[in-house]
């Protein structure tokens, strides 16, 4: 099946959208959401593609301050790559944001969610910040968010974490082995300043293709060495 069926196909389906999780169970209730405060002018320019990112579950948990979130805890499960966010991009210069702050997601379409991108408040700012300049509600956006999200195929970061003289290219041939119609310049890698995995950016065209990334959003050179915690 080709990228646009499967994304296509995920459209069709409503599927909650899952992160690459060893096992997922959504709280039934959690903390309800404060209201998100911008941290920057709304800014509506057009839009001429998006990034779709994906952050490295292991890594974020590394900090002390986040071990008793939902995403570090496993009382709700163990998490591998999760959804940061579908950000839309301009052609050129600072992209959209802060287009809108309400309609505000209710607490049933953050739940929804919550095996994506298991952080409630991330789930509401991402909206806020992002979708509300590519969406008119929360539910457009997520649906939007999670139909790219399922047509993915993370590859097995624990097994790489392993690998000798591992390389930012090593992790983008990998995800191509899983992805054949994406191409090593479609996929942007960023890393801590001490070579360790934060995020994948994928990065997609206005008719939501894979495109290249620009040099900012591509990251390190193929060549770079890279490493992977994997949270033990």
């Amino acid at each position: 099946m080709t990228w646009r069926g499967a994304a296509l196909l995920a459209l069709a389906i409503p599927a909650p959208a899952l992160a690459q999780a060893y096992q997922c169970t959504p709280p039934q209730r959690f903390d309800p959401v404060r209201p998100i405060q911008p941290d920057g002018p709304p800014r509506r320019v057009p839009i001429a593609g998006y990034t779709l990112a994906a952050s490295w579950s292991p890594e974020y948990c590394r900090r002390p301050q986040d071990k008793a979130s939902m995403q570090c805890s496993g009382a709700n499960g163990r998490f591998g790559f999760v959804l940061h966010g579908l950000w839309p991009e301009a052609g050129s210069g600072p992209p959209p944001q802060w287009c809108s702050l309400t309609p505000r997601p209710s607490a049933q379409v953050i739940r929804r969610n919550l095996c994506m991108t298991p952080v409630p408040w991330l789930l509401e700012h991402e909206w806020a910040k992002h979708g509300s300049c590519m969406a008119k509600t929360p539910e457009t956006y997520y649906r939007a968010a999670g139909a790219l999200w399922r047509s993915l195929r993370w590859p097995d970061a624990d097994r790489l974490s392993r690998q000798d003289g591992l390389t930012a290219g090593d992790l983008r041939r990998a995800f191509v082995e899983r992805n054949p119609d994406w191409k090593l310049e479609q996929i942007g890698v960023l890393a801590s300043d001490t070579g360790w995995l934060r995020e994948v950016h994928l990065c997609y065209g206005r008719d939501f293709m894979p495109a290249a990334c620009d040099r900012q959003s591509f990251g390190p050179p193929d060549s770079a060495t890279l490493k992977i915690w994997r949270g033990l």
